[in-house]
């Protein structure tokens, strides 16, 4: 594995001190033996986290989720989507631009493209608001990780999945203009990362 930017190894050592509750280890179980069932079969993993908007909750578990699989050295191709275009939100990336990602963007649209990048020699993941289906993302042979209950409740079928997880996290929407906003972004951001290295370190030691 290559070195990753300083800043986000820092981030991720005390990420991997956080303590996971057992009830979410429960809940987390269900993507662990999917992704785990896939390697045993020698097929590709894809894993598309979808929330309603595509801004905040299933932007930090693609960008996590990717970041957990470099870590741990898991093939695994991560995405993002939802079932309206908004945009990145970008308290959200400030966020993650904290954590220690290199981030550049196009800048130039109400909906930008945002390259993350773990180090300088990985291509960068290209990260914008998107719907589940875009041409970007796998759109069969993938497993759908829905990350809010409203997406979840309206979305009773996806097209080309074969794998529905429920993985629902608090909207830290709720903060936004509040003294509290940007904790309670990286409280959100840092919870997702932490269930997420979980994840693909017990797939890793499977």
């Amino acid at each position: 594995m290559k070195p990753i930017f300083p800043e986000l190894e820092k981030t991720i050592q005390q990420i991997l001190k956080l303590p996971i509750a057992d009830h979410r280890k429960v809940i987390l179980q269900e993507l662990i033996e999917y992704i785990k069932a896939k390697h045993f079969n020698k097929e590709t993993v894809h894993l598309n986290f979808i929330c309603t908007h595509n801004s905040r909750r299933s932007q930090f578990s693609q960008i996590w989720a990717y970041t957990a699989a470099y870590f741990y050295g898991v093939d695994a191709y991560c995405y993002s989507g939802g079932v309206e275009v908004t945009a990145f939100n970008k308290r959200a990336v400030s966020s993650i631009q904290k954590s220690g990602f290199g981030i550049n963007s196009n800048g130039t649209s109400s909906n930008p493209v945002y390259e993350v990048a773990l180090n300088e020699q990985v291509k960068a993941l290209s990260v914008f608001s998107k719907l589940y289906d875009h041409p970007i993302n796998q759109t069969k042979s993938f497993a759908a990780v829905m990350t809010c209950s409203h997406a979840d409740e309206n979305c009773p079928v996806i097209p080309g999945t074969e794998k529905r997880i429920s993985l629902q996290y608090e909207d830290p929407k709720a903060f936004d203009d509040s003294p509290q906003e940007r904790q309670k972004y990286d409280e959100r951001s840092w919870q997702i990362a932490s269930e997420l290295f979980y994840v693909f370190k017990s797939v890793k030691d499977k």
